[in-house]
């Protein structure tokens, strides 16, 4: 029996940090920090800034740092909104029999716009509107935008926009989804949908109506703040921090306890979990330990591991993972492994099987969002590349986050995407080298050296006086006086004129001038 998970949580100055360990392993981490707090879950009153009829989008205003994407599909036309903020009820005693004549009927009962519904038809420049934000700012885009509003409880999710009753996916008992399903259609709102969450697997009437109750009363709060707001933008609704994130949405059955190490968090988290699921209260434990928590379960050293550009494969094989603005790319190498006695084509195939475990693992890990590129060595046998390929897919059922995988072709390559709702691990905790501009590339020396010689060639007749004066980094004028010490004393000759070097220290390894003397 695999042992339960455990979530570790470090709370520093400025600096939250949750870690999910689950069978011993470091599966997630989640950074938060006060003053670049995500924005993803809150609700706001926005402006619309500019309308782009070329993009079925608009840009809204919400009070962030860039402006906030809304593509027409996720548009509620205003004066649906506005109905649904006071409550009214369009439907009457037919709005049950409507709702049950299918998909159609629904998504327009949902006011669902089309990708093909003009945008200025109902959005205008200038015009407020009430937003949620669904995607997180990343790298250099703004935040995503939707109107269809989502509120998470503990074991139901409340969509005031959309008439619609759902189940997870997780839950695979059928009597059990027949259960909930009956139970929640006697308590569901007359406005708005419920989708009901893996957690309140067995859970009674009295406590799904509790969460359902509490959801409706905080849409209820972001309608009359919406209609007392004076301007725009401002926030109506902020999702929970992350500690009070996490109890909500990671402390499932399969997480034996919470650990974390200040007092009063530990204080408020208790109080919240005491409030929502009792049961658990005894589960959020106090850390008092002298050394940092995160030292303590030895997760600053895995995170250091498993962000390194090389990670290492149990058999000696290894994954290089090269993260671009527009992909990534994961390359699979055999590195020292040759096989105890097999075959090259079985070393790949086992290379391969080991490369598609840690891959699943890496982008759950460093939350590798977008398009993905899978390199995987050259297998010639079809069943070979079957079996790796399922082997992937059976792996990322793990990730909550949704993939989408295409089967391995015959060079090895697999496309595949993964959702991404918030930056990267990487991206979070790194920034691109200020000295290399994030390429991870410079000139090297002899290189610069040979262009300070055509730059001398330019320059020559322009400088005053016989000599000539380089002032590079103390690296270049050392290449320059041993390695490339001839083609110096050519120039000099050629050019007639004495070269002077001078080292500074200052300078850019890439960075040179040239002066006369």
């Amino acid at each position: 029996m695999a042992s339960k998970s455990t979530i570790v949580v470090s709370v520093d100055v400025g600096e939250t940090r949750v870690a999910l360990i689950e069978n011993g392993i470091l599966s997630e981490i989640f950074v938060e920090r006060e003053r670049d707090r995500s924005p993803v879950g809150n609700i706001y009153l926005g402006k619309v800034t500019r309308v782009l009829p070329g993009m079925q989008a608009a840009f809204v205003d919400v009070g962030l740092d860039r402006a906030a994407f809304l593509h027409v599909e996720d548009v509620i036309p205003q004066e649906d909104f506005d109905k649904l903020l006071s409550g009214e009820d369009e439907g009457g005693e037919d709005e049950d029999k409507e709702a049950k004549e299918g998909k159609e009927e629904r998504d327009r009962d949902a006011n669902r716009l089309s990708r093909k519904t003009p945008i200025r038809d109902v959005l205008k420049e200038g015009q407020t509107i009430v937003v949620q934000v669904s995607k997180g700012p990343i790298s250099t885009k703004g935040a995503r935008v939707t109107s269809h509003v989502s509120l998470p409880g503990r074991f139901v999710v409340y969509m005031p926009t959309v008439d619609h009753l759902g189940i997870s996916k997780r839950i695979g008992n059928d009597k059990e989804r027949k259960r909930l399903r009956e139970t929640v259609e006697q308590m569901k709102p007359s406005q708005g949908g419920l989708i009901v969450r893996t957690v309140a697997q067995g859970l009674t009437k009295g406590t799904l109506k509790a969460d359902i109750g509490y959801l409706v009363k905080t849409w209820e709060t972001v309608a009359e703040r919406q209609k007392s707001a004076k301007r725009a933008p401002q926030l109506l609704y902020a999702e929970l921090d992350i500690v009070l994130r996490t109890a909500r949405d990671l402390l499932t059955e399969d997480v034996a306890k919470i650990v974390i190490d200040d007092r009063e968090e530990h204080a408020r988290l208790k109080q919240f979990v005491e409030s929502f699921m009792p049961e658990r209260a005894g589960d959020v434990e106090l850390y008092d330990g002298s050394d940092p928590i995160f030292d303590e379960f030895g997760i600053e050293d895995e995170i250091a591991r498993s962000l390194s550009r090389k990670v290492p494969l149990p058999s000696g094989g290894y994954l290089i993972i090269d993260q671009a603005e527009a992909l990534t790319a994961i390359d699979v190498n055999t590195g020292r492994f040759t096989g105890k006695g097999k075959d090259v084509e079985e070393t790949i195939f086992q290379t391969n099987l080991e490369a598609a475990k840690e891959i699943s693992y890496q982008l759950r890990f460093r939350n590798i969002g977008g398009l993905i590129v899978l390199d995987f060595i050259d297998m010639e046998r079809s069943n070979h590349r079957d079996k790796v390929y399922k082997a992937l897919v059976n792996h990322l059922k793990t990730d909550k986050a949704k993939t989408t995988v295409v089967r391995i072709s015959e060079l090895g390559l697999v496309e595949m995407t993964r959702k991404r709702t918030r930056e990267s691990l990487g991206r979070t905790l790194y920034e691109p080298c200020f000295y290399c501009d994030g390429t991870g590339h410079l000139q090297s020396k002899a290189t610069i050296c040979h262009e300070i010689l055509r730059q001398i060639r330019r320059e020559k007749d322009s400088l005053p006086g016989f000599k000539v004066v380089v002032n590079a980094h103390p690296a270049v004028i050392d290449t320059l006086q041993r390695e490339e010490k001839d083609a110096l004393m050519r120039a000099s000759a050629r050019y007639a004129r004495q070269i002077v070097l001078t080292p500074r220290k200052d300078y850019h390894l890439e960075q040179f001038d040239l002066g006369g003397g």
